[in-house]
C-alpha cells in the first residue's frame, strides 16, 4: 500500500512538472514554426538535430540507457534511506561517468569532423543547401552529443533517490533558451540561432544536475578504476544493447527521413511537429507513470517478488490506457483544428496544417501500441535484459523499409506515421511474448480491460463526431475553433468517463473513490 500510495504521488508530481516542460516546449515549437514555417530551413535544423537529439534525448533522457543502466544498477546497490551514499557507490558513478565522458567526446568530435558527409548520408536529396545548412547545423551543435550521456547517469541516479522534479523539469532550460535566443535574432534567415541555442540550452541541463547530485554526497572525481569491476561491467552490459537498441530506433528515423526527402519541402519539419504534438499527451502518461514504476519494478525483481511485479504492471498500464484511448480518439477528430490552433501563423500556413494533422491522425494509431511496447521493456530492464529489446528492434529496420517503400506512392506523408505505429505494435507484441519466458503477467487480464476500454471509447467518439459535425463555425474566427475543439475535448472524456462506469471498468471506480476522499478530507479541514 505504501508503494502504491507513493507511486500515485510521484506519478501526479511527474505529470504536473512534465505538463509545464511539455507546455514549454510547444511554445518553443510555436516560435520556430512562426519564424521558419515548414520549409528548407526548419528542415536543415530537424534533420541536422536528429545526431544530437540521439544523445541529450534517446541517450541520455529519461528513459534512456543511461538513465535505466543507473537506475536498476543503482537500485539495488544503494539504500534511498541512508543520509549518504557508499564508498563503493560513488567510485562507481564516478568510473561510469568518466567512460561515458571519454567516450561521448570522442563521438562528438567524429561528427563535428565529418558533419557535411554525415548530412549526405541523411538527406537523399541532390539540393545542396539543404545539406550543407544541415551540416552547418549539426557542426554548432556538437557538444550537445558530448552532453547526452552524462545528462542520463545524472537523471537516473536522482530518480533512484525518488528526485523526480528535476529530471522532468530541466529539459525546460532548452525551450526557454530556444524560444528567448531566436527571439531575439529575428532576421536570421539560416537558423544559425536555433542551432546556438539549442547547444546552449543542453549546457543549461547539465549544469542544473550537479547541485542536486552533490547534495546527495556524489563528488565527481575522474576514475577510471575498470580492472575486474563487477557493477561497472553489469551497467556496461545494460547500456550497450541499450544504446544500440537506441540507436536502431534512430535508424528507423533515418529510414524517415530518406523516404521523407523524397516528398516536397517540408515533410520532415511537418513529421517532427506531428511527433511534438503526439508526444505532449503520451510523453505525459508515459513518463508519469513508468518513471516511479521503474524503480519499483528494479526493486522488487531484487526481492524476487513476482506477483508484486504483475500486479504492478496491470496498474500502471491499465490507468495508462485508461487515459490513452479517449485520447487517441480525441486527435483523430480533432488534429486538424488543434494544429490550426497551434501553429497556423507567421510562415506556418494551411497547406502546412493538413500536413501535420495527417501525419499526427496515422501517428495516433501508436498510442496503445506505445504504452505497452514502453511498459514492457522497463520490465526487461528491471531483469537487467537490455538484449531483448534491442534484438527485437533490430528485427523490425527491415519491416519498416517495406512498409514505408509500399505506402509512400499512395499515402505521401502519412506513410511514414502509419508504419511507425505498425512497427510499435509489432515490437510491442513480440516483446510481450518473449517476457513470458521470464515472467507471466497474464495478458488475459489485459486484453480485457483493454477490449472494454476501447468499447467505450467508440460510442464516446461517435457521440462526440455527430456533436461536431453538427456544430458548423467559421474555422477562420480563432476564438470559436478554440472554444469548440476544447468544448469537443470535455465532452470526449466526459462521455468516456460515463460510458466506462457503466460497463464497470475498475480504474472508473477508482477515481470516483479518490475524488470522494479528496473532498471529504476538504470538508473536515
Amino acid at each position: 500500500m505504501s508503494r502504491q500510495t507513493s507511486l500515485l504521488k510521484a506519478a501526479w508530481l511527474i505529470a504536473f512538472v512534465t505538463i509545464i516542460s511539455k507546455f514549454i516546449g510547444f511554445l518553443r515549437d510555436i516560435c520556430i514554426a512562426n519564424y521558419y514555417g515548414a520549409g528548407v530551413v526548419s528542415d536543415a535544423y530537424f534533420y541536422a538535430y536528429q545526431i544530437p537529439s540521439l544523445a541529450i534525448i534517446l541517450m541520455g533522457g529519461v528513459g534512456g540507457p543511461f538513465h535505466s543502466a543507473t537506475v536498476s544498477v543503482f537500485a539495488k546497490l544503494i539504500d534511498p534511506n541512508e543520509k549518504y551514499p557508499s564508498e563503493k557507490a560513488v567510485n562507481l558513478f564516478n568510473t561510469f561517468l568518466t567512460v561515458a565522458f571519454v567516450v561521448f567526446l570522442i563521438l562528438s568530435l567524429l561528427v563535428f569532423i565529418f558533419s557535411n558527409q554525415i548530412m549526405e548520408l541523411i538527406i537523399h536529396s541532390n539540393n545542396a543547401e539543404l545539406v550543407n545548412l544541415a551540416g552547418k547545423h549539426l557542426r554548432i551543435m556538437t557538444p550537445v552529443i558530448l552532453i547526452g550521456g552524462v545528462i542520463g547517469i545524472y537523471y537516473g541516479l536522482l530518480i533512484t533517490y525518488r528526485s523526480f522534479l528535476l529530471p522532468n523539469i530541466s529539459p525546460v532550460l532548452m525551450s526557454l533558451s530556444i524560444i528567448i535566443i531566436i527571439a531575439l535574432n529575428k532576421g536570421d534567415k539560416f537558423g544559425i540561432s536555433l542551432a546556438i541555442a539549442t547547444t546552449l540550452g543542453a549546457i543549461l541541463q547539465f549544469l542544473a544536475q550537479l547541485p542536486a547530485v552533490k547534495k546527495l554526497g556524489y563528488k565527481i572525481k575522474p576514475n577510471l578504476n575498470i580492472k575486474n569491476n563487477k557493477e561497472l561491467r553489469n551497467l556496461i552490459e545494460l547500456v550497450f544493447p541499450a544504446a544500440l537498441s537506441s540507436t536502431i530506433g534512430q535508424i528507423y528515423v533515418y529510414v524517415d527521413m530518406f523516404f521523407a526527402s523524397q516528398l516536397p519541402a517540408g515533410a520532415w519539419t511537418a513529421i517532427g511537429y506531428a511527433n511534438r504534438v503526439f508526444q505532449f499527451p503520451v510523453g505525459i502518461l508515459v513518463t508519469a507513470f513508468l518513471v516511479p514504476l521503474f524503480p519499483i519494478f528494479s526493486q522488487l525483481v531484487g526481492e524476487k517478488k513476482y506477483e508484486e511485479i504483475k500486479y504492478y504492471f496491470h496498474k500502471g498500464v491499465g490507468l495508462l490506457n485508461f487515459a490513452a484511448i479517449p485520447i487517441m480518439f480525441a486527435i483523430i477528430m480533432l488534429a486538424s483544428d488543434a494544429i490550426q490552433l497551434i501553429f497556423q501563423r507567421g510562415e506556418f500556413d494551411s497547406n502546412d496544417t493538413y500536413l501535420v494533422s495527417k501525419a499526427l491522425i496515422f501517428l495516433s494509431f501508436a498510442i496503445i501500441p506505445y504504452v505497452f511496447r514502453d511498459s514492457i521493456t522497463r520490465v526487461f530492464y528491471s531483469f537487467n535484459d537490455s538484449r531483448t529489446p534491442f534484438i527485437v528492434a533490430t528485427s523490425s529496420i527491415i519491416l519498416k523499409f517495406i512498409l514505408n517503400y509500399l505506402f509512400i506512392k499512395k499515402l505521401g506523408i502519412a506513410a511514414i506515421t502509419l508504419s511507425t505505429s505498425i512497427v510499435t505494435l509489432f515490437n510491442g507484441l513480440l516483446l510481450g511474448i518473449i517476457l513470458l519466458k521470464k515472467i507471466n503477467l497474464d495478458y488475459r487480464i489485459y486484453i480485457k480491460n483493454l477490449i472494454k476500454m476501447f468499447i467505450a471509447a467508440l460510442i464516446a467518439f461517435g457521440l462526440n463526431y455527430l456533436i461536431y459535425i453538427w456544430w458548423n463555425i467559421d474555422k477562420n474566427v480563432w476564438i470559436m475553433l478554440a472554444v469548440k475543439t476544447l468544448i469537443i475535448f470535455v465532452l470526449s472524456m466526459v462521455f468516456y468517463v460515463a460510458i466506462a462506469a457503466a460497463f464497470k471498468i475498475e480504474y472508473v471506480g477508482e477515481l470516483i473513490e479518490r475524488i470522494k476522499e479528496y473532498i471529504r478530507r476538504k470538508i473536515v479541514k
